[in-house]
């Protein structure tokens, strides 16, 4: 197994245990740092990192140009639905679309489901607006919006690049088992934000 891969593995373990809080939505506090409190924002929750480190993985299940255009899509649509957060407008269910997210992006990867990529691209920018409207109605709290949603971006993509080197295993006969367990685990945790066990 090369460097790159063995790197990647261990930065998924390491973000997924930097991932104490239930939901990743910031304190005014925590807002107020700039780009550090942004980057760490979406790591910090493990409902965020879940959903983000499956668009990866599931890019990788897909193939390409799958593997770039969903880490792509999901953080441009997120930024339309954070802007609807900051404009005030209301979209119902916030919290349950994101531990959806977890589920579904999880069941997506386990059973290796290969739908077109416009409906792949479609679902993952769906579940992209829930999760860019949780932080779009807390942005306005932050010292610097714009030095903060950069941080965002950077973390954010950093989550679906450790979903593509994760992926990368499916290589292997046994990494495939690995990778696909792994968005088993996503989904259940997802599921456990869904029904408020986690």
């Amino acid at each position: 197994m090369s460097l790159l891969k063995i790197s990647g593995i261990s930065l998924f373990i390491l973000l997924m245990g930097l991932s104490p809080s239930v939901f990743a939505h910031a304190s005014a506090e925590a807002m107020r740092g700039g780009f550090i409190s942004g980057f760490l924002h979406p790591i910090t929750g493990l409902d965020h990192v879940v959903a983000m480190v499956a668009v990866g993985l599931w890019g990788v299940f897909l193939g390409r140009p799958a593997i770039w255009v969903l880490p792509v899509v999901f953080p441009l649509v997120m930024a339309f639905g954070g802007a609807l957060g900051v404009a005030g407008v209301d979209i119902p269910y916030v919290e349950v679309g994101i531990a959806l997210s977890g589920v579904i992006l999880g069941l997506a990867v386990a059973f290796a489901v290969r739908p077109p990529l416009w409906i792949a691209a479609i679902i993952v920018g769906s579940f992209a607006i829930f999760h860019g409207h949780a932080h779009g109605t807390e942005l306005p709290n932050a010292t610097n919006p714009l030095v903060f949603s950069v941080g965002f971006v950077v973390g954010t993509g950093l989550l679906h690049l450790v979903g593509i080197l994760f992926g990368e295993l499916t290589r292997w006969s046994w990494g495939n088992t690995v990778v696909r367990a792994g968005g088993g685990v996503i989904a259940l945790i997802g599921a456990g934000f869904l029904f408020g066990i986690l």
